[in-house]
C-alpha cells in the first residue's frame, strides 16, 4: 500500500489521464492528416476541419464558423476560399442578412469527404466492439461531463442515439 497523501495520488491519476490524452490527440491529428490528404492532395488538417465543421453545421455564415471553431476570421476566410475553389464548399447569400453568406457543403465535397473516411470508418466501432454496451456509455458520460467542465452524474450523458 503506497504512503502517498490524496492529493499525490490524484495528481499521478490525472497525470496518467493526461498522457493518455496526448496519446489519443497525436492518433486524431494523424487520422485528420490521412484524411485531408485523401480527401484532396495537400489538403492541410486545418482545413478538413474545417470541412467537416461546415458539413456538421450543413449551413453557417462565416462568424459563426469562426466562432465554433475560435478561430481568425481572415484566416478562415482564405481556407474557404480554398476549399469553394475544391468545389467542396458553396457561398449562397444569407436570406437572414444580406450582408453574410451562408457557406454549405457540395454534393462533390461530401462524396469526397465520404471516401476519405472510408478506410476508417469503423475503426471506432472495431475498436470498441469487445466493450460492453454500458462502458461505452460510460465513457460517453464521462467525456460529456469533462469536456462541459461539470462532476460526472448520470444525467450528464447524452441521449444513446445523439
Amino acid at each position: 500500500m503506497s504512503s502517498d497523501q490524496p492529493g499525490e495520488a490524484r495528481t499521478r491519476a490525472v497525470r496518467a489521464l493526461e498522457a493518455e490524452f496526448g496519446e489519443l490527440i497525436s492518433r486524431v491529428r494523424r487520422l485528420l492528416a490521412e484524411n485531408a490528404e485523401r480527401m484532396s492532395p495537400g489538403m492541410l488538417p486545418g482545413a478538413y476541419k474545417v470541412f467537416t465543421t461546415i458539413v456538421r453545421r450543413e449551413r453557417v455564415t462565416l462568424s459563426a464558423l469562426a466562432d465554433s471553431l475560435m478561430a481568425d476570421k481572415g484566416q478562415l476566410s482564405r481556407t474557404v476560399r480554398e476549399l469553394e475553389q475544391l468545389g467542396f464548399v458553396s457561398r449562397t447569400p444569407d436570406p437572414d442578412d444580406g450582408r453574410s453568406h451562408l457557406l454549405a457543403p457540395t454534393a462533390s465535397g461530401l462524396e469526397r469527404l465520404a471516401i476519405a473516411r472510408a478506410p476508417q470508418e469503423h475503426s471506432l466501432l472495431a475498436a470498441l466492439d469487445a466493450w460492453d454496451i454500458d462502458q461505452i456509455h460510460d465513457l460517453t458520460r464521462l467525456l460529456h461531463a469533462l469536456t462541459a467542465g461539470t462532476v460526472p452524474t448520470d444525467a450528464d450523458a447524452p441521449a444513446p442515439d445523439a
